[in-house]
Formats: structure tokens, C-alpha cells, sequence
């Protein structure tokens, strides 16, 4: 919610430690999902944002015009899934997000989520947003729908940029899977729907991280910064051999395992593990963002 929509709040009231923390109201309610639509209004309003989306969709294309052009050859040592690609364009979709998966999605939704309350106490905007009637349960759980709903649109994104650009380069027809069996086109579309609802649930978890580190400052390019750091220091633990006991519980753990989408039949026990997983720090950075939230005094 933007200054100009808080503009009713009432003028005195108190912005402390207390302020804005209100009973519960049951479930949502219109004015709830104004508040959101105004919130997801803000985020795609934000000419960065937008961007980004345009990056990730360049990006997949180039993807595919370089493997065109190049015209990888497993023989030749090339990777096996590159090739694939050549001989279904859905393939690229998949590649594109395995590439985008790491680095690119995370740090789209880092960017979001770090402007999501420190930019908000940066422009002093946010003590405008707790002294109107929303508590600050709501807020941060609006502000979290947001951020989730961007890290799926940068997935779709992606997701279709390969499909649309898979068709005009490469061939298209019975999709391969891993296992080695044989699927119709639409069937494979249907996987990539579910790989591409996977990896937004994987990037929910990088929105809870942003989110809660974006209460800890009002300085939103700390906030952005901080949270891709996180991202890329958990996955390096992630791939130290001599850290494996931890290995388990890293958020990172799992993010490429829609691999298993690809197979006939699917594995759904390892795409359980990894959405367990995700849910489990979702709850836990959740949790640790509403207490700092509910007891941050507002000064900004």
C-alpha cells in the first residue's frame, strides 16, 4: 500500500512497539484482498520490477537462439539435456528455469522483498500503514502474498518465454522424459505447469528470507543485498561435501528436484521432501519476521 493510500490514517495516533497490533479478525475479508490487490498494484507497478521480468524473459531466449546456433551434440560432450532441446522445444522452459533456479529467480524476489518494508520505513510511508485498521499480522502477510505472487509470475514467466520461443526454433511433439518414456505435448505441458508451481514454491521460501530481513533495516538496498547473499551462501554450504550432516536442512536442499516431474512415473517422494522442507522455513522466517515486526517501534 502506497502513502497515497494511507492518507486517511488517523492523525496523533501512537506508532510505537503497540501500534497497529489489533485482535485478529477471522479470515479475509474485501477490504483484505484490496489491500492485497492494492499491494500487488505496487510491486508490478515498480518500473525495476518490471524489468527484471523482461531480463528473465530475454534471458531464456538467448538461451535458446545459443543452443540454435551452437547446435550441442551429446557425441561431442556436450550435456545430454541440452541436446534434448533440439529435438523438443519444450525442453528449453525447462533448462531456462534449471538455469534461472540458482541466482536470477532468487535475487528477482530478493529485490522485491527487501523494498517490501524497509523501503516502506525508508520513505516514511510505513508509520502512515500502521495507524490505519490493519494490524500488522495482515500487513505482513499481505505483504508476503505479494512478494510469493511476483516469485511465481517471474516462474511463469520464464515458463512460457521458453515454451513460445521453444516452438518458433526447435522441433515440437511426444515429449521424452527422463525415465525414457514417452509422453504426449500436452501432457508435457501439464509437467511443466507443475515444475513451473515447484519452483514458485521454492522462491516463497527466498520471499519469507527477504521478507524478514527487510524488518531488520530501513535501508532497502541492504535488505536486497543481504537476502541474495543468504541465498548464495546457503547453496555454497550446500555443495561442501564435509558439510553433508546439514545438508538436510538447507532451504536450498531440494530446489532442483522437479527433476523427479520429468519422470514416468513421477517420484512424488522426493517433490514431498523438498515442499516439507520449504514450508518448514517458511513457517520458522515467518515467525521470526512477525515478532520483529510486531515489537519494531517505528520512527521512520
Amino acid at each position: 500500500m502506497s502513502a497515497r493510500e494511507a492518507v486517511s490514517a488517523r492523525p496523533g495516533a501512537p506508532v510505537g512497539a503497540g501500534a497497529g497490533v489489533r485482535a485478529p479478525r477471522g479470515p479475509l475479508v474485501p477490504r483484505d484482498l484490496r489491500f492485497l490487490r492494492s499491494e500487488l498494484g505496487l510491486v508490478l507497478s515498480r518500473r525495476r520490477n518490471l524489468v527484471m521480468l523482461g531480463v528473465l524473459a530475454l534471458a531464456t531466449a538467448l538461451i535458446g537462439v545459443a543452443i540454435e546456433v551452437a547446435s550441442p551434440d551429446p557425441d561431442d560432450g556436450g550435456p545430454p539435456f541440452l541436446s534434448q532441446i533440439t529435438d523438443n522445444g519444450l525442453f528449453l522452459a525447462f533448462t531456462a528455469l534449471v538455469a534461472s533456479l540458482p541466482v536470477f529467480l532468487p535475487l528477482a524476489v530478493a529485490v522485491v522483498a527487501g523494498e517490501s518494508v524497509a523501503g516502506e520505513a525508508s520513505s516514511g510511508t510505513l508509520r502512515y500503514l500502521l495507524v490505519t485498521p490493519v494490524d500488522r499480522t495482515r500487513l505482513l502477510a499481505v505483504k508476503y502474498l505479494a512478494i510469493a505472487a511476483y516469485g511465481l509470475l517471474a516462474a511463469v514467466v520464464i515458463a512460457v518465454t521458453g515454451v513460445l520461443v521453444g516452438l518458433l526454433l526447435f522441433p515440437v511433439g511426444d515429449v521424452t522424459t527422463i525415465s525414457g518414456a514417452t509422453v504426449s505435448y500436452p501432457e508435457g505441458l501439464v509437467r511443466l505447469g507443475a515444475v513451473t508451481l515447484y519452483v514458485a514454491a521454492m522462491l516463497a521460501t527466498v520471499a519469507a528470507l527477504g521478507l524478514f530481513v527487510s524488518t531488520l533495516t530501513e535501508v532497502p538496498v541492504a535488505a536486497m543485498s543481504a537476502t541474495a547473499i543468504v541465498v548464495v551462501l546457503v547453496q555454497i554450504l550446500g555443495a561442501v561435501p564435509q558439510l553433508s550432516p546439514i545438508h538436510p536442512f538447507l532451504f536450498s536442499t531440494g530446489w532442483l528436484s522437479f527433476g523427479e516431474l520429468l519422470r514416468d512415473p513421477v517420484g512424488w517422494s522426493g517433490i514431498t521432501e523438498g515442499l516439507v522442507l520449504q514450508a518448514g522455513w517458511i513457517v520458522v522466517l515467518l515467525a521470526a519476521a512477525w515478532a520483529r515486526l510486531t515489537g519494531k517501534d517505528v520512527t521512520s
